[in-house]
C-alpha cells in the first residue's frame, strides 16, 4: 500500500478538488478525482447512446468502459479509449445527467472497485508517486472507498460561499445571476447524491474543515497540518 493516502470528501462546490491537487503538488503524491469518474461514465455512456433510465444498460456500459485516469496533480487528465474527455466531462450536459449514474449502486461498486486499485497502485515504485502516496478526493471517499486512510477530511462551507465559488468557476463571476444558474447543479446534485452516500456530516475518525471563512491557501494550509500531525 502507499505511503501515505489522504481522502477528502464534501459537498459540491466546498473547493475539494482544488484544495486536493495542491496537497498532492505540496507532498509530491498523486492525486485521483473520484467525480471525474462518474463523470467519465456518465460521458461514455451518453457517447454510446445508453439510456441513462435503463440501470442494466447502463451497468453494461460502465464495466466495458476502457477509462484510463491521469493522476499527475499538476495536469490530471481523464481517457476514455482514445479519447481525452478531460474538459468534455464538465459540460452541462454531463453535468446534468451525472447524477443518474453515480445513483446506481451497482455501477457504484464497479467505480469503486476502479478508485481502490487506483489508489492501491500508488504503493508501487514504478507508479506516479514512486510509492509515496496519492490524494483522492470525491463521494464515499472517506467512508467506503478508503476508510482506512492515514488522513480523512470533509471539507465543507456553506451553501452561499459553495454556490458563490461553482459561479465563479463555471460563469466567471458571482453576481446574483450566476449563482441562480449554477443552484441546480450545486444543491440538487447533492440532494440526489446524498440518497446513496453520505457526505453533509463527518462519520467518526474523519475531520471536518469549513472553508466558509477560509481562503484557498489557508483551506490548503489546514489539511497540510493535519497531515504533518498525523505522521
Amino acid at each position: 500500500m502507499p505511503e501515505l493516502v489522504i481522502a477528502i470528501d464534501g459537498p459540491s462546490g466546498s473547493g475539494k478538488s482544488s484544495v486536493s491537487r495542491r496537497v498532492a503538488q505540496a507532498l509530491g503524491l498523486a492525486y485521483l478525482d473520484t467525480g471525474a469518474i462518474y463523470r467519465a461514465a456518465t460521458w461514455w455512456c451518453l457517447d454510446q447512446g445508453v439510456d441513462l433510465a435503463d440501470p442494466v444498460a447502463v451497468l453494461a456500459a460502465v464495466r466495458e468502459m476502457p477509462l484510463d485516469m491521469g493522476v499527475d496533480p499538476s495536469s490530471p487528465t481523464v481517457r476514455v479509449g482514445e479519447t481525452d474527455v478531460t474538459a468534455a466531462i464538465r459540460s452541462e450536459d454531463v453535468t446534468g445527467a451525472v447524477s443518474k449514474v453515480s445513483s446506481n449502486l451497482e455501477v457504484r461498486a464497479v467505480l469503486r472497485q476502479l478508485q481502490q486499485d487506483a489508489i492501491a497502485h500508488e504503493g508501487r515504485p514504478d507508479s506516479f508517486s514512486g510509492g509515496l502516496g496519492i490524494v483522492a478526493e470525491g463521494r464515499d471517499i472517506t467512508t467506503v472507498v478508503a476508510p482506512e486512510a492515514d488522513v480523512r477530511v470533509l471539507l465543507t462551507a456553506s451553501e452561499e460561499a459553495r454556490l458563490a465559488r461553482r459561479a465563479r468557476e463555471v460563469h466567471g463571476s458571482a453576481d446574483a445571476s450566476a449563482v441562480e444558474a449554477t443552484r441546480a447543479f450545486v444543491v440538487q446534485r447533492d440532494k440526489k447524491d446524498s440518497a446513496v452516500t453520505s457526505f453533509l456530516e463527518a462519520a467518526d475518525g474523519v475531520v471536518t474543515i469549513d472553508s466558509s471563512e477560509l481562503s484557498f491557501e489557508e483551506t490548503v494550509q489546514a489539511v497540510l497540518e493535519l497531515v504533518e500531525r498525523r505522521r
